[in-house]
């Protein structure tokens, strides 16, 4: 596994955004903790990112590249119109699915919703760069303790991803759930 720096990330964008289009699966930070990561409209990485979090079911997240990606993909409630205000920030909007194509049916469990973050971070300018979304998932196995640092960052995560973006210590918790389908707010 490669470990890249903001700057490096900075430096190679271009390669970086490749590398994701041709469905390699990485660790990326967030503004909260470390997510698992890969190209959202590539069923292959999705499926293989699966299989690494060992979670065979469930729907993941994804990072939208933008706001405008929300609104053009997602049905947009007065409810969610409020909540969009929010973003980016640390929270994940439950959003039922507009564009069915917009993402691999692998990546939602092929339901009608869709969990949409938007992170005020600055990997999100990579993120609006490569134009579709990421999945961004904890970078842990199903039902174990999310990763922080690269201390503790599971081997055999470790051993499967392609590359890794390490910004030091997360001392966030997961985001926020905001269910807009059924208007419950759940946290994790």
């Amino acid at each position: 596994m490669e470990i890249l720096s903001k700057i490096e990330v900075q430096v190679r964008v271009e390669e970086v955004i490749e590398r994701i289009k041709q469905g390699l699966i990485f660790i990326h930070p967030t503004d909260t903790i470390y997510g698992l990561g890969c190209d959202a409209t590539n069923g292959k990485a999705v499926a293989k990112l699966r299989q690494l979090k060992k979670r065979p079911g469930n729907p993941f997240s994804i990072w939208a590249p933008s706001l405008q990606w929300i609104e053009e993909n997602g049905v947009i409630t007065a409810e969610a119109k409020e909540w969009r205000k929010k973003l980016p920030g640390p929270y994940t909007l439950i959003l039922q699915l507009k564009n069915k194509k917009a993402v691999s049916g692998v990546v939602n469990d092929h339901s009608a919703n869709i969990g949409v973050r938007l992170p005020n971070h600055w990997f999100g300018r990579v993120v609006e760069k490569l134009g579709v979304p990421i999945v961004t998932t904890s970078a842990n196995k199903a039902g174990e303790k999310f990763m922080t640092a690269l201390e503790n960052l599971d081997p055999e995560i470790a051993a499967r991803v392609d590359f890794m973006v390490a910004e030091g210590v997360k001392d966030g918790r997961p985001s926020k759930i905001i269910d807009l389908t059924t208007g419950k707010v759940r946290e994790r």
